[in-house]
């Protein structure tokens, strides 16, 4: 539906959403251009947004978001947190335990995710079959199926999500420069990346208590199975637990492993082979991610693909080598032979804005405003991450199986393996399924 421009000047932004209504490809009255432009708008011209999950990085992407739009409710389990964040919305919203409740509100337009891995999949899905857009947090995904499911809502409802490899964005952009020196060609043709990351904690036996009053932890809990409370499962301590995550392979390998899926062109595609070792712990009611890891992966295009802990919190970061040169890139800046040439041979002015898919890049929360404008994908859009995510599930499921995996990232099963086949997916606890 077409609404001129008199018409804008007098009908809310959210009464042009209705009227335009919520499929692919729908005309949305333009909200944001810049930060500057988003502080001049009134608030029926901001989007409006919801906030499910208020720890950890729940402060940095909101505060971020803020300067794009207007929060007006708050959710998470736990009681105290929710009541302690209505100060992102100005004190005028609504906090809930239950994130339906707060999806169910038509005002809403998108939401922010920021909860435990393990209720990513869930929440995202449903907002999106709710008519919101979605900014959640990596890794998107707890199973390799959830991704085959998100990636379907994706298409069936046009929703636009946005995952938080901020490393796409931000950080110096210089992920983005070591992507513009291999789409130009400075390392030839790539042969090995090296990816180094940190070692995993250890710990436990954890002792167990009543859960305090204000935690909802049966919710908390969600899909995964019910257990006895323990301090150390939850709020910030859950990725060390293979129930709610998948550890330092999914945590951080959300980040890196995206950026050598990108700079390998395989937005589309995946390993063929997964080669993982290392060190699961064995603690009753201890952490049981992987606490050292040597992952190896034959990519497309006859590449290696290397995954291993250090504890050399410097090296951390990835190792492009091609036939012409190797760069290493992580978040302190980007260094090589093809780096130091561009003293002498610049990129072309536009190459960073190329690889950004011809936008400004630098902020990763403004990407995901501009593109639910404009019903585009996002820079860290699911289809890719789910990818990259893929490759770090893998390397899980090698782990813990203790074999090579033969992958066929066409059909996005493992070759020969029942066994290993099993593992792409977990039987959620039941009242915590994702609907089909």
């Amino acid at each position: 539906m077409n609404v001129d421009q008199s018409s804008k000047k007098s009908v809310p932004r959210r009464q042009v959403l209705k009227l335009g209504g919520l499929a692919a490809g729908s005309a949305l009255t333009p909200y944001f251009w810049s930060s500057a432009r988003a502080q001049e708008q009134s608030k029926n011209d901001r989007p409006i947004a919801g906030a499910i999950g208020m720890g950890g990085r729940a402060g940095g992407i909101n505060r971020q978001a803020r300067e794009f739009c207007d929060f007006a409710a708050v959710c998470d389990v736990d009681r105290n947190r929710a009541q302690g964040a209505l100060g992102l919305t100005g004190g005028k919203g609504k906090a809930y335990t239950d994130y339906r409740e707060l999806l169910e509100r038509p005002d809403i337009d998108a939401v922010t995710i920021a909860t435990p891995d393990h209720w990513h999949a869930k929440i995202a899905i449903e907002a999106m079959r709710a008519g919101k857009d979605v900014y959640c947090e990596k890794p998107l995904t707890l199973t390799i199926d959830e991704g085959k499911q998100i990636c379907r809502v994706v298409k069936a409802t046009g929703r636009v999500l946005q995952v938080g490899t901020q490393q796409r964005s931000e950080w110096g952009l210089y992920f983005l420069k070591a992507l513009a020196l291999i789409r130009n060609g400075r390392l030839g043709k790539i042969h090995r990346v090296t990816l180094p990351m940190h070692v995993a904690p250890t710990g436990g036996p954890f002792n167990t208590s009543p859960p305090p009053a204000h935690l909802d932890w049966e919710r908390w809990l969600g899909q995964a199975p019910l257990v006895e409370y323990t301090p150390k499962r939850c709020h910030g301590k859950f990725r060390w637990w293979y129930e709610y995550a998948g550890g330092q392979l999914t945590d951080w390998g959300a980040h890196d492993i995206d950026i050598a899926h990108w700079g390998l062109g395989m937005d589309d595609t995946g390993p063929t082979t997964i080669d993982a070792k290392g060190t699961l712990p064995n603690i009753p009611n201890g952490y049981n991610t992987a606490s050292d890891y040597h992952i190896t992966c034959a990519c497309p295009g006859d590449v290696e693909l290397i995954i291993h802990s250090t504890d050399d919190g410097e090296s951390v970061g990835v190792m492009f080598e091609g036939d012409k040169g190797r760069i290493f890139v992580n978040r302190a800046g980007v260094r090589g032979k093809p780096v130091e040439q561009l003293a002498d041979d610049p990129l072309p002015e536009d190459a960073l804005v190329k690889v950004y898919g011809g936008r400004q890049p630098g902020n990763h929360m403004r990407n995901f405003f501009e593109c639910a404008r404009d019903r585009v994908q996002p820079i860290s859009d699911v289809f890719s991450h789910h990818r990259a995510v893929t490759t770090c599930h893998l390397a899980n499921i090698s782990l813990r199986l203790g074999r090579k995996l033969q992958w066929d990232p066409v059909k996005e099963q493992i070759v020969g393996d029942e066994e290993a086949n099993r593992w792409l997916s977990r039987t959620p606890r039941a009242g915590y399924e994702i609907e089909a």
